[in-house]
C-alpha cells in the first residue's frame, strides 16, 4: 500500500479525517477569517469538538490549488495534490494527514467522544470506536486511537474486511460497494402506521418524537406502530429509507447496515436482520387481539398458526406477536401460506457476494 513515512513527494496525498458537518460549519460560515479563530470561539452543545469547522485555512495555503470548499466541506483533488504537507499545519484540529496516493480505504473521523449514542446523535459519519474493524483486519492495520479508528497504511493491503465489519459503515472503500458489503440491513417492524400519522397531523404533530408521546390507545390507533414521520429518513446517509403510506420502509439493496436509523426511532421499531433471503414479521404490537384488529388490518394477531407449522421451529411468540429466528429460518413459504392475515413478508435480496465471503471466511 505504501510507506507514509518514507515515500516522498507525490507518493503522498492529503486526507482530511472528517466527513461530517457537525463541528459548527453552518454556524461558523462567513464569520471567521481562519479555522483557528472559529475553533477558539468555542463549540456549542451537540456539536463535534474534533471535526472540520469548514472555514478553509487549508485551502488558503495550498499552492497547487488542490483543495476547495464546497458547501463548507473541504474537497481534495488527489490529481493536483503533490504531497507537500503545507495544509497539515494549517488545520488547528489536526485533521489532515498525509497518506499513500494509492490508498483505497479511508476512515474519515477524528472524534474522541467515547459514548456511542452521543456520537450517533452528533454526526452520522462519527466513529463509535466499537473495534470491529480492528478485530477483523487480517493484517493488524487498524487500531483504535483516542476513541476513533486509524489505518496504518504500511500494513493495509486494501481488503474489504474492515468495510464489512464497520458497524457505522463510515469507512470509505474505493474498491468495494458499501451497499453490497454488509451482513445485516434494517427492517421496520410495522406495516400499518398510516392511522397514527393521520391522527398526529390532525393535532399539529409532525415529528416522531412528539408522536410517540400521544396516548395512542385513547386516540384509537396502534400503541406500538410507526408514527410515519421522517426521523429515520433524515438519519439515513444512503437514501435507504422512505415513508410510504404513513409507514417507514427500508430498501435492503440501498441499506448498508449502519444502524443510525435504529437509534433515530423513538419507538425502537427498527431492528437489524441478516442480509439474506428470509421471512419477516412486520409487527411488534403488544396489544390483545381485539385491540389490534380494531386499529390495524396488518397486525399480527398471535394466532400461532405460523409457530405450529414452521418445519424448523424458527418462529416463536414474544409479547403477543410472532418473531422469526433468522438463524433457523430457511426461507421456506410455510409461514406465509398459513398466516391468516397474510402479513409475513419475504425479504428478497442477493446472495452474499464474493468479496464479502472472502472478508468473512475466517470468522
Amino acid at each position: 500500500m505504501g510507506n507514509s513515512d518514507n515515500n516522498p513527494g507525490c507518493d503522498l496525498v492529503a486526507f482530511i479525517a472528517c466527513s461530517g458537518c457537525a463541528a459548527g460549519k453552518e454556524r461558523f460560515a462567513g464569520k471567521f477569517a481562519t479555522c483557528a479563530e472559529a475553533v477558539d470561539s468555542g463549540f456549542v452543545r451537540g456539536e463535534c469538538r474534533d471535526g472540520c469547522v469548514g472555514v478553509g485555512s487549508c485551502v488558503s495555503v495550498c499552492k497547487q490549488g488542490a483543495m476547495r470548499l464546497e458547501d463548507g466541506k473541504v474537497v481534495i483533488d488527489r490529481e493536483k495534490c503533490n504531497g507537500c504537507g503545507d495544509c497539515v499545519g494549517a488545520c488547528p484540529q489536526g485533521l489532515i494527514r498525509m497518506i499513500p496516493a494509492d490508498a483505497t480505504n479511508f476512515i474519515p473521523c477524528s472524534n474522541t467522544d467515547d459514548d456511542e449514542e452521543s456520537v450517533r446523535k452528533t454526526c452520522g459519519y462519527g466513529c463509535i470506536a466499537c473495534g470491529e474493524c480492528e478485530r477483523s483486519c487480517p493484517q493488524g492495520a487498524v487500531s483504535i486511537v483516542n476513541n476513533h479508528a486509524v489505518i496504518d497504511y504500511d500494513k493495509c493491503v486494501g481488503c474489504s474486511a474492515c468495510t464489512v465489519r464497520c458497524k457505522k459503515k463510515i469507512i470509505v472503500d474505493t474498491l468495494h460497494d458499501l451497499r453490497k458489503l454488509k451482513e445485516k440491513v434494517a427492517f421496520v417492524r410495522c406495516s400499518g402506521g398510516a392511522k397514527i400519522q393521520e391522527k398526529c397531523m390532525e393535532k399539529g404533530i409532525y415529528t416522531c418524537e412528539e408522536a410517540a408521546k400521544i396516548d395512542a390507545k385513547a386516540e384509537g390507533v396502534c400503541t406500538t406502530g410507526c408514527c410515519g414521520f421522517p426521523s429515520c429518513v433524515l438519519a439515513c446517509r444512503y437514501d435507504a429509507i422512505s415513508v410510504v403510506n404513513g409507514t417507514a420502509v427500508v430498501d435492503p439493496d440501498k441499506c448498508v447496515g449502519c444502524r443510525d436509523c435504529t437509534f433515530a426511532c423513538p419507538k425502537k421499531l427498527i431492528t437489524m436482520v441478516p442480509y439474506k433471503g428470509m421471512k419477516l414479521v412486520p409487527c411488534m404490537s403488544t396489544d390483545d387481539y381485539a385491540d389490534k384488529a380494531a386499529v390495524c388490518d396488518s397486525a399480527c394477531i398471535a394466532c400461532e398458526d405460523c409457530v405450529r407449522n414452521c418445519p424448523n421451529g424458527a418462529i416463536y411468540m414474544e409479547d403477543r406477536h410472532a418473531v422469526i429466528d433468522p438463524c433457523l429460518c430457511e426461507d421456506c413459504n410455510m409461514c406465509q401460506y398459513v398466516c391468516r392475515r397474510n402479513i409475513i413478508k419475504a425479504q428478497q435480496v442477493p446472495e452474499y457476494i464474493y468479496d464479502q465471503h472472502e472478508a468473512l471466511k475466517d470468522e
